[in-house]
């Protein structure tokens, strides 16, 4: 019995460990060619306040570490006028943009307390 109690401890342990370490405990990511533990890493080993992540479907994903959304709008706000785009109004998740006649939309996602997740259409930087 006290060998099956070690055995159990240790499947135990090695479960946390990969649970711990793959990041598994964080939600689902909307991002598919992306793990948990890949976006964590890349926004970590960055100095950046807003982390491009990745280009998906013709959208750019891109990652901030900011709880409080008024910020994490200007952050978003900054890095899409830097390519033209006049910020017009936020609507819910969404922040919409204009340039020369054409609207872009940028929407936000809260993924955790601590993380934004920016999904942003490719051509935003044209």
């Amino acid at each position: 019995m006290k060998k099956l109690l070690i055995v159990f401890g240790v499947i135990f342990l090695i479960y946390g460990v990969f649970v711990f370490y793959n990041k598994l405990y964080y939600p689902p990511l909307p991002i598919e060619n992306l793990s948990k533990k890949e976006v964590l890493d890349k926004l970590n080993d960055s100095n950046e306040q807003i982390v491009h992540l990745s280009k998906e479907n013709n959208y750019e994903w891109y990652i901030i570490n900011e709880r409080n959304m008024a910020s994490a709008d200007e952050m978003i706000k900054e890095l899409v006028s830097k390519n033209g785009w006049v910020f017009k109004q936020k609507d819910g998740a969404g922040l919409f943009f204009e340039k020369q006649g054409n609207r872009l939309i940028v929407t936000t996602q809260k993924w955790t307390g601590d993380y934004v997740l920016v999904q942003i259409p490719s051509n935003f930087n044209h």
